[in-house]
């Protein structure tokens, strides 16, 4: 297991540092409707990994990672996908891999790219997991979700229906199958509601979800909790992980991500801090210098937007 860890970081990095993001390019995979081909990260453990920039038609809404586990006696899938046609494409590079049928899939949480493709899971008969709090937005915001998605897939909507979790969990899942142990874990308020992380103690594997961001600046919603976020952080980089599949962009480690997510809320959080207390506004947040971060994917997309939604939040913390 040692050597085994050790080789597979090397050559994990030898990937990454081969292969950088960039949100410049409209598909990887023009034979699918995934944005690039699934790769297997660790033995049994695969993922197709989105594009960087924001869901558009060239890239069917396959903006985030959509991943599997093959188990040995049947595959967990992370992530329903943002539509039914996306959802059966990643279906048909799982048949094309294994055997082993869909046994579950779980939302990461309630966004369109997580749980849209639920609809033809649903229709393959297979239990979809989520947490509690991610069903909950899901269930309320489902229709505008689905219309959001139709405005940019259009013919690549279709038969895609609201279709939420069969299952829900309040903070933590432990599925045993196939001799793998896997733990659903909800770690703490962070990106959005409901934002959940899969754990692979034994291999030292985590597929983070929108915990953890890299390649691509993490967006601050109206619903985000960058404070919550914060302290959630310190219980995910607690469980030890060596290899990080994050929500978005190509696996990595901790360090990484740290650099890019923990690090990045601790700095915007300084500045608007600052700003606040020398009676700064919400038009001078929105010009905070962000440049340190400059090179992520959609910086120029998200980095006013962040400010001004943490201004608004610290205002009241």
């Amino acid at each position: 297991m040692r050597h085994f860890t050790v080789t597979a970081v090397l050559c994990l990095f030898a990937w990454i540092n081969g292969t950088l993001a960039s949100q410049s390019i409209p598909d990887q995979y023009p034979a699918s409707e995934l944005y690039s081909k699934p790769v297997e990260i660790i033995p049994r453990v695969w993922s197709a990994i989105g594009a960087t920039g924001p869901p558009t038609y060239e890239n069917s809404g396959h903006n985030n990672n959509l991943s599997f586990i093959v188990t040995g006696d049947g595959v967990v899938v992370v992530n329903g996908g943002a539509s039914s046609r996306l959802a059966k494409a990643l279906h048909d590079e799982i048949r094309r891999i294994t055997s082993q049928p869909v046994k579950l899939v779980i939302n990461e949480n309630g966004q369109g790219h997580a749980m849209l493709g639920n609809s033809y899971w649903a229709a393959q008969g297979v239990p979809i997991l989520a947490h509690e709090d991610a069903a909950t937005v899901f269930k309320e915001r489902g229709y505008d979700i689905l219309d959001r998605m139709k405005g940019y897939n259009r013919d690549k909507a279709e038969g895609t229906k609201v279709q939420g979790p069969s299952e829900t969990f309040t903070d933590k899942k432990v599925i045993e199958m196939g001799g793998m142990h896997i733990e659903v874990i909800a770690i703490g308020p962070a990106h959005s509601p409901g934002d959940i992380s899969v754990w692979l103690p034994k291999q030292k594997l985590v597929i983070a979800g929108d915990m953890a961001f890299h390649e691509r600046m993490p967006p601050v919603f109206d619903d985000t909790n960058t404070e919550g976020w914060l302290e959630s952080w310190e219980k995910f980089e607690a469980l030890g992980a060596i290899f990080v599949i994050p929500g978005h962009g190509h696996p990595t480690n901790i360090a990484q991500v740290r650099r890019y997510t923990r690090d990045y809320l601790v700095y915007l959080r300084g500045k608007v801090r600052a700003l606040i207390d020398r009676g700064g506004s919400l038009q001078d947040a929105y010009a905070i210098d962000q440049s340190p971060f400059a090179h992520l994917d959609t910086f120029k997309e998200l980095a006013k937007r962040n400010a001004g939604r943490v201004f608004e939040q610290m205002e009241f913390e």
